[in-house]
């Protein structure tokens, strides 16, 4: 694959070892995010951990040039040959990380052991998508009055339910990602976010363990594409979570952790 500019080298921090497992964030984040998940992926065994930046998200340098989803989608192969060569791989993505997280599962499937998928993208056009009405299920008027406007608006934007606990995680997770993040490279996903086709007709029939786990209250992808994308699958296992949006794994970290050690279970197996 030739790209007309020189690609920016991917940071990536990277944990334990065994079984590469690439871990791909979502939008306007980085790997912060996908942190919280690494106890329960670390107590499972055998697997080296791989926490990506995206361009422009985190260390990762922006493209230079066209930074739309197909662009990030071929940097992204480019960046996991650099990091884990012709060896067998598991991914897992998160938002549009699961949608980018598929795709490369489609252009290596014979070298992918394993899909993890939470709160992913099934479609990147917001149209498609079967979306839930925003819900807040419990608001703490005085811990958001508390905080800085701009981090009370980014949190209050996302939470299910508002909390001192749920703003610690996010505030440790999410926040720095997205004070971190490049405008130009959101720019360049909005204005390209779309790929030429889908991955799942080529991941059709694929004999690896599959996770899928949404978020009932997710505004953002929505729960009920995620329960047909996990029926495509063989071997898939998948859940819709109570109390949960589009930051499934920090508004239900236990539910999650639980899921995630039988799916590395699985993957090792």
């Amino acid at each position: 694959m030739s790209f007309p500019f020189v690609l920016p080298a991917p940071h990536a921090v990277r944990r334990g070892s065994g079984l590469p497992l690439l871990m791909i964030h979502g939008n306007g984040v980085d790997h912060r995010l996908l942190l919280p998940l690494d106890e329960a992926l670390a107590a499972a065994g055998a697997l080296e951990r791989i926490y990506l930046d995206l361009p422009g998200f985190g260390r990762t340098a922006p493209l230079d040039g066209p930074g739309g989803l197909p662009e990030i989608a071929d940097w992204l192969e480019e960046a996991a040959a650099e990091l884990i060569g012709e060896a067998p791989f598991a991914v897992l993505g998160n938002s549009m990380g699961g949608l980018l997280a598929r795709e490369l599962a489609a252009r290596h499937r014979e070298r992918c052991a394993g899909i993890a998928l939470l709160a992913p993208a099934v479609d990147p056009v917001r149209e498609h998508r079967r979306l839930p009405p925003r819900t807040v299920l419990r608001t703490d008027p005085e811990l958001l009055a508390a905080l800085d406007a701009a981090d009370a608006a980014d949190y209050a934007e996302m939470a299910v339910e508002q909390s001192e606990a749920g703003w610690e995680r996010f505030a440790a997770a999410a926040l720095p990602g997205i004070r971190a993040a490049d405008p130009g490279a959101g720019e360049g996903l909005g204005a390209r976010y779309a790929l030429p086709g889908l991955p799942d007709d080529r991941l059709a029939g694929i004999e690896v363990p599959v996770l899928v786990v949404a978020g009932r209250q997710d505004h953002v992808v929505g729960f009920e594409d995620q329960q047909d994308l996990a029926a495509r699958f063989p071997h898939a296992s998948s859940a819709v979570l109570d109390r949960a949006g589009h930051n499934v794994h920090l508004d239900q970290p236990e539910q999650v952790a639980a899921m995630l050690r039988a799916w590395a279970g699985q993957l090792l197996a």
